[in-house]
């Protein structure tokens, strides 16, 4: 269909994407459907047909499903929380700071909570591994960075990351996100890995969001360019760099593409089933695969 002149569709294409009404700098190429303000990610409100902006909806003009009308959504359909929308990823990243400071305070706290598939421990002067029934070791290991440029790179992508997929999905899927992408890179590390090899940090987690802002970038047809070019070169890092548990960075990655996947494009009527079906589906797959691998082991 062609654009009448002087349409809006035609300023925006001349001037480039607008910002968000409400967070001026953020571009979106999505508008209200009642007011046809731009709204960004955050904002975005679910209704019947398209997406409402949070004024819309609190003045009672909302068309979204009864259930939750009048209440603002994100677009992955959790409910817009108040206070900080950077909880979570705070609380994240103090977990791994904690544990960064208490592994430099002992370090055989390493030789305890790292992913091992199954090897005699010096330190310990005992058997360890999952193998040997420390399943707890694949998620302590998501937390665990001795070097401090590890900890300094994991960190940073999870700031940059974590903040506005937390806010864009919510904070339960956020956290289902980044601990199934998480484990899903600990259960590959520990499917192909040497099982007396040693990995620990959160990269695999990491990976999981860097692949969700993908699909939730795609979904809001945003520039794919920038978060391309960055993922591109963590995959260069990965396979040529020496020392890179580069199974767990793959694991998190695929985890966290078919988790938001399965966040951003579930069908209306049925999102929560679809998410919830996604989630469970990949940790059905991790524990398939670790049960497996024992048994190989053992």
């Amino acid at each position: 269909m062609d654009q009448a002149p002087g349409s809006p569709d035609q300023h925006q294409a001349a001037q480039g994407l607008p910002s968000c009404y409400r967070h001026p700098g953020r571009d979106t190429g999505i508008t209200c459907t009642r007011c046809e303000r731009p709204i960004c990610p955050e904002c975005m409100v679910s209704a019947s047909v398209g997406f409402q902006c949070p004024d819309c909806v609190r003045g009672g003009s909302g068309t979204g499903h009864s259930a939750t009308a009048g209440r603002p959504r994100t677009i992955a359909g959790s409910p817009i929380t108040a206070g900080d929308p950077r909880l979570l990823t705070k609380i994240l990243l103090g977990i791994n700071l904690a544990l960064f400071v208490a592994v430099r305070a002992d370090p055989l706290l390493v030789a305890r909570l790292d992913l091992v598939g199954v090897a005699y421990s010096r330190e310990l002067a005992q058997v360890v591994g999952v193998a040997d029934g420390e399943w707890y070791r694949l998620v302590t290991s998501m937390f665990l960075h001795q070097e401090i440029w590890h900890i300094a790179f994991n960190m940073l992508g999870l700031w940059w990351l974590g903040g506005p997929l937390e806010a864009a999905l919510g904070r339960v899927r956020f956290l289902a996100l980044y601990m199934l992408s998480g484990l899903a890179g600990s259960a590959l590390t520990y499917l192909l890995a040497a099982p007396n090899a040693g990995a620990l940090g959160a990269s695999g987690a990491i990976f999981g969001l860097l692949g969700a802002t993908i699909v939730l970038m795609r979904r809001m047809n945003y520039d794919l360019r920038p978060v391309l070019v960055l993922l591109a070169l963590n995959l260069l890092f990965t396979f040529t760099w020496s020392g890179i548990a580069w199974q767990a960075h793959i694991g998190g990655l695929v985890a966290g593409v078919v988790i938001a996947f399965g966040m951003v494009h579930a069908p209306f009527r049925h999102r929560s089933p679809v998410q919830f079906g996604t989630c469970a589906l990949v940790l059905l797959a991790i524990v398939v695969t670790v049960v497996l691998r024992t048994q190989s082991l053992t």
